[in-house]
């Protein structure tokens, strides 16, 4: 097996608990348009899904409205939502394990809002490359980002591993056959599964790091 050389991380659902935040943004655009809030499945939807896909989605029952709701979504400043998202706790004691040792990178389906979430958490410096939706031709499932950070680092596939949450994450990965970790879904059908960061570094992948630090 080849040395682990770069980590890449989800956003939502990994690094942070942001259902909460997901919730209170997409229903508050629903309530501009007089339209109730979102049902289970559509925060499901959001969750997983570029802002864009998300806003048809949870439109698509009122097509006369989705234009004006697009336009009405460019204009928010997202700083008030990120109150309600949370970040792992032990996110920075894992990133601090991994580096220098390994790159780390972000591939998201989030766009504009990532920047400022990393600067509002304090996380900005901590990865060497972010890659959100609006950096791709093909958002996830599609496997461009991926493709697009390992290009970036000289990486071979076999030299990373991806750290996601969903379905579309588990597409993501096995589009290139970059192994997965699960995080906090033990249903989701991956190489590995963890309920927190810090479990990962007593998988066999990261053997090498923990060797190296005795």
């Amino acid at each position: 097996m080849a040395s682990l050389k770069l980590v890449v991380f989800d956003c939502d659902g990994v690094m942070f608990d942001s259902k909460n935040a997901n919730r209170v943004y997409y229903n508050h655009i629903r309530a501009a348009f007089d339209r109730p809030p979102m049902d289970e499945d559509e925060l499901e939807y959001v969750h997983m899904h570029h802002v864009m896909d998300s806003i048809r989605h949870i439109f698509r029952a009122y097509p006369a409205d989705l234009e004006r709701a697009e336009a009405y979504r460019q204009s928010l400043d997202y700083t008030p939502y990120l109150q309600h998202m949370n970040m792992e706790p032990d996110l920075p004691e894992f990133l601090d394990f991994l580096r220098p040792a390994c790159k780390t990178a972000i591939s998201t389906n989030r766009t504009s809002t990532m920047g400022p979430v990393l600067r509002m958490f304090a996380l900005a410096d901590r990865f060497d490359k972010v890659v959100t939706a609006i950096d791709v031709a093909r958002p996830k499932p599609d496997p461009e980002a991926l493709e697009q950070i390992l290009a970036h680092f000289a990486c071979r596939v076999d030299e990373a591993v991806y750290i996601g949450d969903s379905m579309v994450d588990r597409e993501h990965t096995e589009a290139l056959g970059m192994r997965l970790i699960a995080f906090k879904n033990p249903a989701l059908p991956a190489e590995y599964h963890v309920r927190s960061f810090m479990e990962i570094t007593r998988l066999p992948i990261l053997a090498e790091i923990v060797k190296g630090r005795r």
